[in-house]
């Protein structure tokens, strides 16, 4: 081993050891040292891509395992050996002489299957495998997920098409796993550093932004702790504030949703006010004790609170929120948790304490394993990760009988959820008495009823609107029945020459081509790492083609603004409009137009010449649906 790394590998481990040393009893750690001194010996000849010593990877494995996320010796002896049977000649039945039975099963959860044919591909096998852990002991999730964070934090060191394959399956798999284990801290890295390498150049332009705004923003913001610290001095509160700040991923995810820009995004940053109080039965008090405190000295956003204290979410997230007007006349999110509520925040379902809500929802991913997904291995992803939904919605049959489905599902997730058939030929909804496209989403506590028609049959844009895995799989199967043309773009994130994109090839030959933050090339990057074409630069056969663009324009009505927004686009620029919405409101104008144009750079100048209009304040691209 090179001398030259031996110290940093001294210090890590005895970090290690030090900060575990008083939780654990004497066997224990000699347990410990000797699970590390085997993958040490076990892993001496191998190196990392970076060209480090392998050893400092199930290093630093451990560590998430044992420090941030305080887990037993068990998990911790397992996440030093997760790679030795995988990469070395040791075998299960070694670790399990020397560590016993619950060791060796953690490690042989983790370790992947070497097989001359895979089910469906190598990548859904091993998340398969994974998963069906759980029916057993859910800590060889918490040691993949530890694996995979680590993988992540070091990913600089692979190939660009690597990257693009890994980070495809944090984002789709592995992130929305962790949140719906309640681990949120790890979700959130995993989430950002998944965009990083997904979307290079986006995440260099919006940490540049968060940057300056935490600066712009950190003397204001130290003044209102300050005033907040005040405020319990007098009442005789003890509690601490702490601003936690947006990360990238975050702010374009709300960006995206939102149809607008950096500046003009909420929620980039919020206060979490922390009170020590242990009592769970008076925690709420205390909480309410503070929002009352609070509240006396600021003005309340009506509206804004929300108790997840009594109605905790479904992955045990718990905490009250209101928002307050601070002295530059904008609204600040506040988060008041008590110090038990924020260690379970971190550390999810490896906290002390009751997980009915973990449980309940893994009985539900049982059954989705037990489900014969025999068609392909897309459906049996989409149906997995459909589970790991925060929260379910019960809407109703006009009968009166309750469906759940998962939040944010559509009228065409209920069709099918009835029966197949009225999915399939679903022509329109009613929902709450109101006609509404099949495609709108639902609320709970809606009442739907669904009109078919036998000449109706499923659209290509009916794999995007729904959640379930009954309406997915259904759908997949009928579309893997339809011929597939040569050359395709996605009909989801409409990709421009230009945009930073990323292909997959399919069997047949066939390039499919999406924009690099496209959720489903997130999702195919996770199930056919193999096929990516991750160096695209274009999509361009030398032809000029024309691409239907839509924008949104903000701006401050007066006379002749549209007019001038029309003159610009067809004289100034000679494009050709498609589309036109406007509507107006207190002298607020918003203006929808559709359009066609070459390339990326077309639409960023047309998007440049617009935004000069006097009057115009925000210009953003936003999806076609």
């Amino acid at each position: 081993m090179n001398t030259d790394y031996q110290p940093l590998i001294d210090s890590s481990i005895a970090a290690l050891f030090d900060s575990i040393s008083h939780r654990m009893s004497t066997e224990d750690m000699v347990r410990i040292e000797r699970a590390y001194l085997l993958a040490a010996e076990a892993h001496s000849d191998q190196r990392r891509k970076s060209g480090e010593p392998y050893i400092f990877h199930p290093i630093a494995v451990a560590r998430i395992i044992a420090e941030e996320l305080e887990l037993d010796a068990n998990p911790i002896i397992a996440a030093f050996l997760h790679d030795v049977v995988e990469d070395t000649n040791y075998t299960i039945e070694d670790i399990s002489e020397r560590f016993g039975e619950d060791v060796a099963f953690l490690v042989a959860a983790v370790t992947k299957q070497k097989k001359s044919k895979y089910q469906h591909s190598k990548q859904i096998d091993n998340f398969r495998q994974i998963l069906d852990s759980v029916s057993y002991n859910i800590h060889a999730l918490l040691i993949k997920l530890a694996d995979r964070l680590h993988n992540m934090r070091t990913l600089s060191s692979m190939r660009s098409d690597k990257q693009m394959k890994i980070a495809g399956e944090t984002d789709y798999f592995y992130a929305p796993l962790a949140n719906r284990l309640g681990l949120y801290h790890i979700k959130s890295e995993l989430e950002n550093l998944s965009f990083r390498y997904r979307c290079p150049r986006d995440y260099a332009i919006l940490e540049s932004q968060v940057t300056a705004d935490i600066e712009a923003k950190k003397p204001n913001l130290e003044r209102l702790q300050a005033k907040m610290a005040d405020i319990f001095a007098q009442k005789g509160i003890e509690a601490r504030t702490e601003v936690r700040y947006s990360k990238p991923y975050s702010i374009w995810r709300k960006m995206r949703s939102k149809g607008c820009d950096f500046d003009h995004v909420g929620g980039r940053h919020y206060i979490r006010v922390i009170y020590p109080h242990s009592d769970i039965f008076s925690e709420k008090e205390y909480a309410v004790k503070i929002y009352a405190a609070l509240t006396d000295f600021f003005k309340e956003r009506p509206g804004s609170v929300s108790n997840y204290i009594d109605a905790p979410k479904e992955n045990g997230y718990q905490s009250f929120h209101v928002k307050l007007l601070n002295e530059q006349g904008s609204w600040e999110e506040i988060h008041i948790s008590s110090e038990r509520m924020v260690r379970n925040s971190r550390l999810g379902c490896a906290a002390e304490r009751t997980e009915d809500n973990v449980r309940t929802w893994l009985e539900k991913l049982k059954a989705i394993l037990r489900t014969d997904v025999a068609v392909n291995g897309i459906q049996f992803m989409d149906g997995v990760t459909s589970s790991f939904y925060n929260d379910d919605i019960m809407v109703f049959t006009p009968t009166g009988q309750g469906i759940i489905l998962p939040k944010n599902s559509t009228a065409l997730d209920f069709a099918f959820e009835i029966h197949s058939y009225i999915g399939e030929h679903a022509h329109y909804a009613r929902i709450n008495g109101r006609l509404c496209s099949v495609r709108t989403p639902l609320q709970r506590g809606d009442c739907i009823e669904i009109a078919t028609d036998e000449k109706i049959t499923p659209q290509s844009d009916w794999l995007s609107a729904v959640r379930t895995f009954k309406a997915k799989k259904f759908l997949h199967s009928y579309f893997a029945t339809q011929p597939k043309r040569e050359f395709i773009r996605c009909t989801k994130c409409h990709p421009l020459p230009g945009d930073e994109v990323v292909g997959f090839k399919d069997e047949q030959g066939v390039v499919t081509i999406h924009k690099r933050d496209c959720n489903t090339a997130i999702r195919l990057a996770s199930e056919q790492g193999d096929s990516i074409l991750a160096d695209l630069k274009s999509f361009s056969d030398g032809r000029e083609r024309l691409y239907p663009v839509r924008i949104r324009i903000r701006g401050i009505d007066r006379y002749h603004l549209l007019s001038d927004l029309i003159y610009c686009i067809t004289e100034e620029l000679q494009l050709s409009m498609n589309g036109l919405k406007t509507e107006t409101t207190d002298h607020i104008g918003i203006c929808t137009i559709d359009f066609e144009i070459h390339s990326l750079h077309q639409l960023e100048s047309a998007m440049n010449s617009i935004k000069a209009i006097a009057g115009v304040d925000e210009v953003s691209r936003i999806d076609i649906e």
